[in-house]
């Protein structure tokens, strides 16, 4: 693929994991001795399973990667990031309630990366809708994050780039 984005930036609830931070879920979270992350009831705690490699593949193809979460537990998902060793793939994690324009804003201004070099993932389509205004090319997940959409995102962007 020629034309990759500059930064690819993921929503975090029912995109990377599968439940909201902020009402799912029990914080504060835990690793256990076999690894397992735990929240503070003991309930086990998972991401989408292909979430690490889609992170590892666009850092392989060099694509800066960047969170955009609208949760109002930033401590927690800020948390879940570090304990599944996400962290170190984030250059930026915008994570606090409000507009995901917000969000994009201070990424474009943190990053330099113009809005139309940018791809964003998200489950939520009022997300999809707002951010898209701005030149950003965005995809709906549906059921989690994969390769699958990592591929049908990068292509779709590919052909945004291409033009008519």
């Amino acid at each position: 693929m020629a034309r990759l984005p500059k930064l690819a930036v993921f929503d975090l609830d029912y995109t990377l994991w599968p439940f909201w931070v902020d009402t799912h879920v029990d914080p504060p979270f835990h690793k256990s001795s076999d690894e397992t992350v735990r929240d503070m009831r003991g309930q086990t705690i998972r991401l989408y399973p292909e979430v690490p490699e889609v992170l590892e593949r666009l850092r392989g193809l060099g694509v800066l990667v960047a969170a955009a979460s609208r949760t109002g537990e930033i401590k927690g998902a800020t948390q879940l990031l570090e304990l599944f060793n996400l962290s170190r793939h984030f250059v930026h994690k915008e994570i606090y309630p409000g507009s995901k324009v917000t969000h994009f804003q201070r990424l474009q201004q943190k990053t330099g990366v113009p809005f139309s070099q940018m791809i964003f993932f998200d489950d939520e389509n009022r997300n999809i809708v707002d951010v898209s205004k701005l030149g950003v090319t965005c995809i709906h997940v549906q059921n989690g994050m994969s390769l699958k959409t990592l591929t049908q995102g990068l292509e779709a962007f590919a052909k945004v780039q291409a033009g008519p």
